[in-house]
């Protein structure tokens, strides 16, 4: 054989084991690889699984911590809750005890009224056996029929009880007068101690500040569509004059004017002042509104103990915090005059819950008297009628003011509660010149008479003292004279409560001008 083949074998057995090295060396090396991805891959599970497990951890931890501030909170409000329940049970202990006291105080009575029940019985028949015992000695000794000795005998005792029943009665209506004169002192001055509120009541102003004078244009807008449009959505006058800083909200709804000032706050904060951006506002502003006066509504009744109230007068009463009466805020007066009535109901020993409701309830009205035609008692008994009130809560309602005569004595007790009310000093506001001129137009009342020489208003012109001319007029003149004062103030003024008249000759006469 030739030499190049065997060259050529020698070269396949080279190649082949050169290929073989290669190969095994190249296994070595990817085996090398291998083993350190695996112990690579293995590392990083481990760091995986640690960082998975300090995760759960964590998160274990996140919902302990949650469940721990949920389980206090659950806490506090069931202590919460048990300590409003030990206080219901306190009242409750304490009107039961009252209860108790009073059956004492009935069943004592009751024994008392059966014990002069018994004396009165046997007197009575004490009485009837003496009046037979006389009958039978008259008929023996005139000798006259037991016909003519009872004609007699009830001819005297007539006249001789017409005589004492007159003198007694006289009697008995000067001690009336006189402990109900006391007594009626007595329970307003209790009620009037007991009652703690503000001197003067808040007032709803209708003026916005302004930051700067620019505003007015904007506010204005382009050929006046800003205002035109901010008084079509709210309802009421827009007046912007030569007042530095600040524009004038008018309007005889006082609602409608609160909602108004709010949204026109709410305007110049935003500062976007255009017809589109108005109408979002006052809309928001008056769902604000209305929430905000059932909130209000609800709070009063919860506050002055008012259950089954319907959701229609509840609403009313919030709408009272923006009426006012000479500066009175109408809802506080509200509050006030139902917290008097019920400190006098409870003086004079009436359902305390019927009077609180009846001096609450009693200027109702007044939220909506500029929508409803006639006087606010008048729309106030038929608001409380229609909403299924009690026929006392309605009287007091209608008649609060004496207009007509009262069907039930919480009436007469918001009456007075309602006085003291709008009468103390400093409820109602008045500007000085206001006053100043009451007062004078007060003395030129009392001047304007041929008799009097000189009139003085005292006690912030709750009172006028008059000095007449003993000449000109006699005591029965005077009272004349002081109904006639009294009638020409009731004619010419309009002024809260009432004027007391002193008219001074040689008595003092007194009247009142209602």
């Amino acid at each position: 054989m030739p030499i190049q083949y065997y060259f050529g074998i020698g070269g396949l057995i080279a190649g082949g084991l050169i290929s073989f090295v290669i190969a095994s060396v190249v296994f070595g090396l990817n085996k090398k690889k291998a083993e350190a991805i695996i112990k690579e891959a293995e590392a990083k599970s481990v760091k995986i699984t640690e960082e998975a497990e300090v995760a759960a951890k964590q998160s274990d931890y996140k919902r302990r911590e949650a469940f721990a501030r949920e389980t206090q909170e659950v806490k506090e409000d069931l202590k919460q809750f048990e300590r409003r329940l030990i206080k219901r049970e306190d009242a409750i202990d304490k009107k039961a005890e009252m209860m108790q006291k009073r059956e004492k105080t009935l069943e004592t009575q009751e024994k008392n009224v059966q014990d002069k029940d018994t004396d009165l019985k046997a007197r009575l028949d004490e009485v009837a056996k003496t009046i037979e015992k006389e009958k039978e000695a008259l008929h023996s000794i005139s000798g006259l029929t037991k016909e003519d000795a009872t004609k007699i005998l009830l001819e005297k005792l007539e006249k001789e009880l017409q005589s004492e029943s007159a003198a007694l009665i006289q009697k008995y209506q000067n001690i009336s007068l006189e402990t109900a004169d006391v007594e009626a002192k007595k329970v307003i001055t209790m009620a009037i101690q007991r009652c703690a509120v503000e001197y003067t009541a808040e007032n709803v102003v209708s003026t916005v500040d302004l930051p700067s004078e620019d505003m007015k244009g904007r506010i204005i807008g382009r050929e006046g569509r800003n205002i035109r449009a901010f008084e079509k959505a709210t309802g009421v006058d827009v007046i912007v004059d030569d007042t530095p800083g600040v524009i004038v909200i008018s309007g005889f709804d006082s609602v409608r004017r609160e909602m108004a000032k709010r949204s026109m706050e709410k305007l110049i904060l935003d500062g976007r002042i255009h017809p589109a951006r108005i109408e979002e506002l006052v809309e928001q502003t008056k769902k604000e509104i209305e929430d905000s006066i059932q909130q209000v509504g609800k709070q009063v009744c919860y506050e002055m103990d008012i259950h089954n109230l319907h959701p229609k007068l509840v609403t009313l009463l919030g709408r009272l915090q923006y009426r006012t009466s000479y500066g009175q805020n109408a809802l506080q007066h509200s509050i006030e005059v139902a917290q008097l009535c019920a400190m006098i109901a409870s003086e004079m020993h009436y359902n305390v819950s019927i009077a609180r409701r009846c001096g609450l309830l009693h200027d109702i009205g007044k939220a909506v008297d500029q929508e409803m035609e006639g006087p606010h008692p008048d729309i106030s008994a038929e608001l409380l009628k229609r909403f299924g009130e009690s026929a006392e809560v309605v009287d007091a309602g209608k008649n609060h003011h004496g207009d007509a005569n009262p069907l039930f004595a919480y009436t007469v007790i918001t009456m007075a509660a309602d006085a003291i009310s709008a009468s103390r000093p400093g409820a109602r506001r008045e500007t000085l010149e206001k006053y100043i001129k009451r007062l004078e137009r007060l003395e030129s009342i009392a001047t304007s008479f041929p008799a009097v020489e000189s009139a003085f208003a005292i006690q912030a012109g709750r009172e006028i003292r008059v000095i007449v001319n003993a000449a000109k007029v006699d005591d029965k003149g005077s009272t004349v004279l002081a109904r006639d004062i009294a009638n020409e103030i009731e004619k010419e003024l309009n002024y809260p409560g009432e004027i007391k008249i002193t008219l001074i000759r040689e008595t003092r006469i007194v009247e009142y001008a209602r």
